[in-house]
């Protein structure tokens, strides 16, 4: 035992000053290899780093999310690349999901406006009290989606609220 532990420690000594250990396949830092890179190539313009959205989430052609109820608040926050729009409001049924601001560009929208609809997938559940069906959504705005705009208009299925500058 008194001969072991000063061999083991000598040999440790003589094996980290070693250069060629370091470069050698004894040693488990070098086991998997160095990082190697290579360029992705960014087909359409897409950003490699976001997910593939699979085909049962790509529902740019049928958004079938509906109204919700009542918005209760409009509120555009800026920050240094624009703004945020965030909207507050009542579900006509519980377990709201999906939530989202669409923007609208069926209808005749006045210059200068920019109109959302606050939207949800919304099951047909129990109808429950005002404070469990409470929803909360916001956007990104940029100072170039904003430059021309004057007013913006958040519609639900029973009211329109309204943000002027």
């Amino acid at each position: 035992m008194r001969k072991t532990i000063p061999l083991l420690l000598a040999s440790a000594l003589v094996l980290t000053s070693c250069g060629a250990v370091r470069d050698s396949r004894y040693n488990p830092f070098n086991w998997f290899g160095r990082g190697e890179s290579r360029q992705i190539e960014n087909v359409e313009g897409r950003n490699p780093l976001l997910p593939r959205r699979s085909l049962l989430a790509a529902r740019e052609k049928d958004d079938n999310r509906t109204p919700i109820q009542q918005v209760t608040l409009l509120a555009i926050e800026r920050n240094p690349s624009g703004a945020i729009l965030r909207a507050e409001g009542v579900t006509a049924y519980q377990a709201a999901y999906d939530l989202g601001l669409r923007l609208v560009e069926d209808v005749e929208v006045p210059e200068g406006t920019l109109r959302y609809a606050f939207v949800a997938y919304q099951p047909r559940r129990a109808v429950g009290t005002e404070a469990s069906r409470r929803v909360v959504t916001a956007i990104e705005l940029t100072d170039a989606e904003l430059a021309s705009v004057r007013r913006i208009e958040v519609v639900g299925a029973a009211n329109v609220m309204t943000a002027r500058r």
